[in-house]
């Protein structure tokens, strides 16, 4: 930074010399030092700003400024020849010759950046829609809801399976711990049968990252090449990507969007699993997982109950609700406008622990 800030000084120096060895301007030497500093500290400015810019600018304007002197001297020799010489006609001249120069500079500086080789390489791309690529990871393939939300035709473009992902689902099945084993598996089968889908078009992708050791970043890298989206429901993969600019489509916060909302008061349906923590509690779960602790119920495990709703706690696993036992005798007391907004009962065999956030 030194080196240039002495080479400006320098440039300036040196107008300042040449102005008063030639002194171009009458009124004396001091006169002609004044314009060589403004002159000289216009051309840094200008320099400053050149610098500035960027490549595809500095381009544009370079080829506007020449097109613009181009028409200006193509006017000039074809049209004023056959105009008598006359002041009008100068003064016109004169305009064009700076006015088309000038305009074609500007013109090139704003519209310089279509001038990158991207925006270049577009022009010869076909018109046809691109892909949207969603890069899954293999959490959200073990997860196994991503084949759920495929089948339901919310998830739209092109599924890209990457096979680094693929390599890591097999050491996953061929691991020596039955549990891991089982998700390995799970996570091949879940593939399969999103592959059978009617409409659900998935491609193995063989791109691979070889400097890059972390499956996380080969996905970052992999979503920002293919200029998609990545599909998952890491928490810190998701952190990662949006850091690094790259879109994630998170499955846990779409199942959060997606729960029913429960307001204190509202009448419920649920069946008592097990008993709770505190004295005398019972402890029921929805359909999507959320756990429902309800006061005096320790006595009706294994039945299912009107609830009334007391209060909804948002916690880091998720939400909990709390509610009271409603006595048979006291569900007609329960306004119909409530009522009509239970939830369905639940039977033994769907009741599933609280979901993860």
């Amino acid at each position: 930074m030194a080196w240039f800030t002495v080479g400006r000084v320098v440039l300036v120096a040196v107008v300042a010399y040449i102005a008063a060895e030639i002194r171009p301007l009458p009124g004396g030497i001091a006169a002609n030092l004044a314009v060589a500093l403004i002159l000289g500290g216009l051309v840094v400015a200008l320099e400053s700003r050149l610098v500035a810019a960027s490549p595809g600018r500095l381009l544009g304007g370079l080829l506007g400024g020449l097109v613009g002197l181009g028409l200006a001297r193509a006017l000039d020799a074809g049209l004023f020849r056959a105009v008598a010489e006359r002041g009008e006609t100068r003064f016109l001249r004169s305009v064009l010759s700076i006015a088309l120069p000038y305009i074609g500079l500007v013109v090139g500086v704003r519209k310089g950046d279509k001038l990158e080789p991207a925006h270049l390489v577009n022009l010869f791309r076909t018109a046809a829609p691109q892909k949207r690529h969603r890069v899954l990871d293999t959490s959200v393939i073990i997860d196994g809801r991503i084949a759920d939300v495929c089948e339901t035709g919310f998830l739209d473009g092109t599924l890209v399976v990457p096979q680094f992902v693929l390599k890591e689902l097999q050491l996953v099945a061929d691991s020596g711990d039955t549990m891991r084993r089982n998700r390995g598996r799970r996570g091949l089968e879940i593939l399969q049968r999103i592959q059978k889908m009617a409409g659900v078009d998935v491609v193995i992708s063989d791109l691979d990252f070889p400097d890059v050791r972390e499956v996380d970043l080969k996905l970052i890298e992999l979503t920002r090449t293919l200029q998609g989206k990545i599909v998952t429901n890491d928490f810190n993969l998701n952190k990662v990507a949006e850091l690094r600019g790259v879109a994630v489509l998170n499955i846990n916060e779409l199942a959060n969007s997606l729960k029913p909302v429960v307001l204190p008061g509202e009448l419920m349906k649920v069946f008592i699993l097990k008993e709770g923590k505190e004295y005398n509690q019972g402890v029921a779960y929805l359909d999507d997982g959320t756990m429902v602790v309800i006061d005096n119920a320790r006595k009706l495990i294994g039945k299912t109950i009107d609830v009334v709703v007391t209060s909804v706690l948002q916690t880091t696993a998720g939400k909990m609700i709390f509610g009271r036992f409603v006595e048979p005798g006291a569900v007609a007391q329960v306004p119909s406008a409530v009522a009509s907004s239970n939830v369905p009962a639940q039977a033994p065999a769907t009741a599933r622990p609280p979901a993860v956030v």
